[in-house]
């Protein structure tokens, strides 16, 4: 039986390493290591992974961090390290899509995009994209701005690299618009691709009406009542990892995630006829991701579907109406607002 995050003892975090292994007829292949991440990516087949998708630990302390508790400069320099072991399993014309949020230490904020440029630059690393993530719940803050959104940064390692556009292409936001009279030969016809658009680094992942509303990568986090909710206290959406795996990668081809947690990179791969390889020190979340893939090969696991338009609640649902009580201290403040300046009528 598989137990929360908080309930499992401190010496099972670096438990003895382990290798799980899956497979299915028609899609790719999982393996799961558990164990160090810096060691067990020295461990991997050299030039094997053509392709790395992962949201590594923000140092916040979740309770898989606890036992690891690092300053600012100690995580960022232990972050080189990892970037470090992975580059001898990369292809040559590889590229990372590394998934970072921002990094708090007594109420200031330190984005972790900045300093992973830097890192992945100093490395050799090209950037190919700053990708904004919106979600629509987290933490509500009352000294700042509610953070909404993280960012997915894309780097190859040559200017040569797999950029697969047509698969991720979403509606034209204005299909009947025709090129002017002056475009020659162009003239008259659709201006636009019939397969799509490009969707920008700044876009909802859904279709047209979501877009036109609100065009950002909106993909929701996984909270409790999402379809791929489980155990793990920060997981990572399965559609974002598609939407990377389609463009950045070719059938039959290896997606590495050194922090693989309850496998969201690892299904999205084989979903798509990849192979994946996923790395994580605490084996209780292997052991889900490897009961995830095993359901998607059976056709049993809950998935939210990829370009499915976020839900927005309509007018009607009690939970988009404004509550009584606000309702009446509006009116209250209304009417003492009601008079002049001396509160005289």
């Amino acid at each position: 039986m598989l137990r929360r995050a908080d309930q499992i003892p401190p010496e099972e975090m670096s438990s003895s390493k382990k290798e799980i292994g899956t497979s299915a007829k028609e899609i790719g292949e999982a393996r799961f290591f558990a164990g160090d991440v810096l060691e067990r990516l020295q461990g991997l087949d050299s030039a094997s992974c053509a392709l790395v998708i992962s949201s590594p630990p923000y140092n916040i302390g979740k309770p898989y961090e606890r036992t690891d508790e690092r300053t600012y400069d100690e995580y960022l320099a232990w972050q080189t390290q990892v970037i470090e072991n992975m580059l001898p399993a990369l292809t040559e014309n590889a590229s990372v899509c590394w998934q970072v949020g921002t990094y708090i230490a007594d109420g200031e904020l330190f984005p972790l995009d900045v300093p992973f440029v830097e890192i992945f630059r100093g490395l050799g690393f090209r950037l190919r994209n700053r990708i904004i993530w919106r979600y629509n719940f987290g933490y509500n803050a009352d000294k700042r701005f509610s953070g909404r959104y993280e960012t997915v940064l894309w780097f190859s390692r040559t200017n040569t690299y797999t950029f697969n556009l047509d698969p991720v292409r979403i509606p034209q936001l204005y299909p009947g618009k025709r090129h002017s009279t002056s475009k020659g030969k162009k003239a008259g016809k659709p201006s636009g691709n019939p397969l799509g658009k490009n969707p920008s680094d700044y876009w909802e992942f859904s279709a047209v009406e979501d877009f036109q509303n609100n065009p950002v990568w909106d993909i929701p986090n996984v909270k409790a009542n999402h379809p791929e909710h489980t155990e793990h206290p920060c997981q990572f959406p399965v559609e974002l990892a598609e939407r990377c795996v389609l463009a950045l990668s070719k059938a039959g081809e290896t997606v590495l995630d050194p922090f693989i947690g309850t496998g969201a990179t690892a299904i999205a791969a084989v979903k798509h006829g990849r192979h994946a390889v996923g790395i994580d020190r605490y084996p209780p979340y292997l052991a889900i991701a490897e009961e995830r893939i095993a359901q998607y090969a059976k056709g049993d696991l809950p998935l939210r579907p990829l370009g499915k338009p976020v839900r927005r609640p309509r007018s009607t649902e009690r939970v988009a109406q404004v509550p009584l009580e606000w309702r009446q201290d509006q009116t209250e403040v209304e009417l003492g607002s009601a008079g002049g300046e001396d509160g005289e009528g």
